[in-house]
């Protein structure tokens, strides 16, 4: 008779992208991380939605969590110094029995002050906002930004995804692309702000694995202004992706190299010119390296991103049918919702996985 074990190999992770940009409900997203209920422990689940708000398009779309009154005065007060506020609400949630210690989850839609835009001309709308983010994140006590982009929302709690899910009525939103986690958190605590996904602006990053080197990665992106006070590991892969890709210009597959760099002994077997290339790479980005365990889905505005560390040991698997990209931690997860997919393989160590939404996508 054999044994009942499971040895889980850390968390869940699951993204679904139309690159046609079609819109669909988020019963898939939650059947797929559903399937792999037994990698969480209930500590930590949530989703990343994109295209969910079309008639806000124009807007950034801030997604608040509050554990006070006080915290929520003041973290208002950070939001009207840099934004106008073009419509804020609570965000709409259903009872489930199971989520218990709800905080005051509000959004905001909202457009830069043009005194801001012109006090601080040298910065981009992105670093406006990024510099809102922070300000919050670190200075107010009972309150953080759970994402910020535009025509996109993450939705976070303490609990099992597929419950995080039904409380967040995801069954009501439309969107073209969905990351999702199940958090079997090893070395850091459960709440609100370190569950998955990881936002800042369009950027979400949902994460299975341990980052060796947040210390390094943390100390390096202060150099940046990136302030890291969600008490996760995830957190640095988010800013890494946003200052490599949006501020440095650098290629998703050039970025890849950065994160999860090959091994030194690869490199001196390369061709002269690549070897050159990754050896410059390094020693511009060696703070910017990921140590450790890791299998990443990065979701964006124009794409989605499935990253594994350089000697891949968690797992990822990706697969296509149609215009339909699938990025997950297990085989059945994609089966759950795509049982015969046109091709499915396992995703390399280091190698990028990228589905990117296409120009003519509705």
């Amino acid at each position: 008779m054999r044994d009942n074990y499971h040895i889980p190999s850390g968390c869940a992770i699951s993204g679904i992208m139309s690159e046609q940009g079609k819109t669909f409900g988020g019963e898939m997203i939650i059947t797929s991380i559903a399937n792999m209920h037994f990698r969480a422990n209930g500590l930590g689940g949530g989703f990343a939605a994109y295209g969910i708000y079309p008639e806000h398009k124009d807007y950034y779309a801030l997604h608040l969590t509050y554990d006070s009154e006080a915290g929520r005065e003041q973290a208002e007060k950070i939001i009207g110094d840099y934004f106008i506020i073009r419509l804020d609400e609570r965000i709409p949630t259903r009872p489930v029995s199971v989520i218990r210690n709800r905080p005051v989850l509000w959004r905001y839609f909202v457009s830069i002050k043009g005194e801001v835009k012109e006090e601080h001309y040298d910065l981009s709308e992105e670093d406006i906002v990024v510099m809102a983010v922070m300000q919050v994140n670190s200075q107010v006590q009972d309150a953080f930004v759970a994402s910020s982009g535009k025509n996109m929302g993450v939705f976070k709690d303490v609990g099992y995804p597929e419950d995080i899910g039904e409380f967040f009525r995801l069954d009501s939103y439309k969107g073209y692309l969905w990351t999702a986690h199940g958090r079997f958190p090893t070395n850091t605590s459960a709440w609100w702000g370190g569950a998955h996904p990881m936002g800042l602006l369009d950027w979400s990053v949902v994460h299975n694995g341990e980052i060796s080197s947040y210390g390094i990665n943390r100390r390096y992106l202060a150099n940046f202004g990136y302030k890291c006070h969600l008490h996760t590991d995830t957190e640095v892969i988010t800013y890494l992706f946003d200052l490599l890709v949006r501020k440095h210009r650098l290629p998703i597959e050039t970025a890849a190299k950065v994160l999860a760099a090959p091994l030194w002994s690869e490199i001196e077997r390369m061709p002269d010119a690549e070897r050159e290339a990754m050896i410059a790479l390094r020693s511009v980005y060696g703070g910017a390296l990921l140590n450790g365990p890791f299998s990443v889905v990065l979701g964006s505005t124009k794409m989605m991103v499935g990253l594994n560390d350089r000697i891949k040991l968690r797992p990822m698997i990706a697969a296509r049918d149609a215009d339909t990209v699938f990025i997950a931690s297990e085989e059945a997860a994609v089966r759950a919702v795509c049982p015969n997919p046109e091709k499915i393989w396992n995703v390399r160590a280091g190698e990028p996985v990228v589905a990117v939404l296409r120009d003519n996508a509705a």
